[in-house]
């Protein structure tokens, strides 16, 4: 090969070259704006939010006791916050707990729902009940009968949570591959096997998007199981400080009670997310990581 044809091939296959580099480069500039802005986007926006909020205050000359600025909240929530921390500690309680019965309850009755046909017919529409009825109607005659207030602060964030796993790990469980569910029936699985090794690792997908449905729902079950007991002193949630602030005009302590509702709610998603993500990230296609 003559030098001028080695400097033509070189020229013929450059250029094919160029693109592809250029694009790789482009691609892996997007993806790194595409994080950058995942966090900084939703920042700035709660930073303008908050000095509209200011702002809005400041000019219509609003008192503190209608609309305090987003620095009073500041402040309240620092002041107060030995008050406000138990009663976050009280609320924690009261979901986690309702929670982790709605996992234990959802998942189990999912179970038998797919082990027996029967059982699914007889206690289904009763599960849609739960659901559809709204716990602010429920909860009062749940404070009559039971005695303890804990007891029905749990009851009542339970309703709440419940339904979502149980109806996601019900739709997982039979969900499974039909040609596995064959294969296993060739091999002679019992039906202990088929449920540990099949339908289990099928539902969990489902079952961990049920849980960060539920994770929030038994946040609001228990705010509003705190509303309807409305009972103070030891053992009170961050709803009756709510409710307290408001009858004593504090409006400065509301808004820091409420925005503590609020990142505990932030904090249970995105705790349950991280553990979804956690599992699923090695084996299913809502977690795997593509590159584009």
């Amino acid at each position: 090969m003559t030098i001028t044809e080695d400097t033509r091939l070189q020229d013929a296959t450059t250029p094919a070259a160029l693109p592809a580099d250029a694009e790789e480069l482009a691609r892996m500039r997007r993806r790194r704006a595409e994080k950058i802005g995942q966090w900084l986007l939703p920042t700035l926006v709660v930073l303008l939010s908050l000095v509209a909020w200011d702002r809005i205050v400041v000019i219509n000359e609003i008192p503190h006791y209608i609309l305090p600025r987003p620095g009073l909240v500041a402040k309240t929530l620092v002041e107060d916050w030995p008050i406000l921390f138990d009663s976050l500690l009280v609320t924690l309680q009261i979901t986690m707990g309702a929670l982790a019965i709605a996992v234990l309850g959802g998942v189990g009755l999912a179970v038998l729902f797919t082990q027996s046909r029967w059982i699914e017919m007889s206690f289904f529409p009763y599960a849609v009940i739960l659901q559809v009825t709204p716990i602010v109607s429920v909860a009062p005659l749940i404070f009559i009968y039971v005695d303890s207030k804990i007891a029905g602060l749990l009851i009542c964030a339970w309703i709440v949570a419940f339904f979502p796993i149980l109806s996601n790990t019900t739709l997982g469980l039979r969900s499974a591959d039909h040609n596995l569910r064959d294969l296993f029936n060739v091999y002679g699985a019992t039906r202990w096997q088929r449920l540990r090794f099949l339908q289990l690792p099928s539902a969990l997908p489902y079952f961990l998007g049920g849980l960060r449905i539920a994770g929030g729902l038994s946040l609001i079950g228990a705010v509003v199981a705190e509303y309807v007991a409305g009972t103070g002193g030891i053992g009170s949630g961050l709803a009756f400080r709510i409710l307290e602030a408001g009858y004593r005009l504090n409006i400065p302590r509301m808004f820091a009670a409420l925005l503590l509702i609020a990142l505990t709610g932030i904090v249970i998603f995105a705790s349950l997310s991280f553990l979804s993500h956690m599992l699923l990230r090695k084996w299913h296609e809502s977690a795997i990581k593509r590159e584009t």
